[in-house]
């Protein structure tokens, strides 16, 4: 087999020279067809557009509910504080060890877990076997923001 009788492969095709005149075949319109919203130039429609038709996000029917002055609690175990074994806990203590992700948001204690050291705890809640707990153990609760009142 010579060189010259060698033959391109057929997954290689030449690309489509369009706009290049009539006897191209690809001329006049350059394989828009003719008129029409896709033959205009400038044609990029947004994602979900079908031509002017009720969009399917806005067709179908919408459920539930979002509250939006819902208040949400980073949640912490009294067994989590009892492994710190640290006398005052507060929030920016709990973040510095890792186990809240942000110490300007609201704190819960529940009473997951046996305390036997009294420990004093500042939080912005504190579920009621938490503060029994604490309580029995001899400890003290204070709710933060609230202008540090105790419970």
């Amino acid at each position: 087999m010579e060189k010259y009788q060698l033959k391109k492969p057929s997954s290689i095709k030449r690309r489509k020279r369009i706009g290049c005149g009539n006897s191209s075949g690809h001329g006049k319109t350059s394989c828009r067809g003719t008129k029409g919203q896709r033959a205009r130039s400038g044609n990029v429609k947004r994602p979900g557009f079908e031509g002017g038709q009720m969009p399917l996000q806005r067709r179908i029917p919408k459920r539930g509910f979002t509250n939006i002055f819902k208040s949400s609690y980073q949640i912490i175990n009294l067994s989590a504080i009892v492994k710190l074994e640290i006398g005052d806990i507060n929030p920016e203590l709990l973040f510095e060890k890792g186990l809240i992700k942000d110490d300007t948001k609201k704190v819960k204690i529940l009473g997951n877990g046996e305390i036997t050291k009294p420990v004093k705890i500042i939080a912005d809640s504190f579920s009621e076997s938490a503060i029994k707990k604490i309580r029995d153990a001899g400890g003290d609760i204070t709710i933060r923001n609230a202008s540090a009142r105790k419970i």
